[in-house]
């Protein structure tokens, strides 16, 4: 299961597409027919968890040459499936902060906002379970 937090201009659409996201926590290894869910980036204005949907189209960014450093990045498009019915974001989040304590709610704390910054991130199971229950 994937997450990704980004900017996205219409959360009711019915389908999404990202370029170029930034890919962590092993986010680069999503591909067609995964699910996600999808954050919309309060950097950008947005609200949090919004949807989720089912990758319909993924492929590797490539690495520019000449650059010794480079984070992983990939394009997706995405297939809504459901809108969020409950808020899920950083404010909802900031009290879970025991990097250590297990729970979901910290795994999606610290992959999203203890680096602001947007990115597709792998979840795991307990992460996708919680996440389900706002849908």
């Amino acid at each position: 299961m994937f997450a990704i937090k980004t900017e996205v201009e219409d959360p009711q659409a019915h389908a999404f597409s990202f370029r170029e996201q930034k890919t962590m926590y092993g986010g680069k290894q999503i591909a067609v027919g995964n699910i996600v869910f999808l954050f919309a980036s309060e950097n950008e204005g947005g609200a949090g968890l919004v949807a989720t949907g089912i990758v319909t189209a993924a492929q590797a960014t490539p690495r520019k040459s000449g650059i010794a450093r480079q984070t992983p990045r990939v394009s997706i498009a995405i297939r809504r499936t459901a809108l969020a019915k409950r808020r899920l974001g950083r404010n909802e989040l900031k009290t879970f902060s025991d990097w250590d304590d297990g729970r979901p709610e910290t795994e999606l704390n610290f992959k999203f906002y203890r680096q602001a910054t947007n990115k597709v991130v792998g979840i795991s199971d307990e992460a996708a379970a919680f996440l389900r229950g706002f849908f």
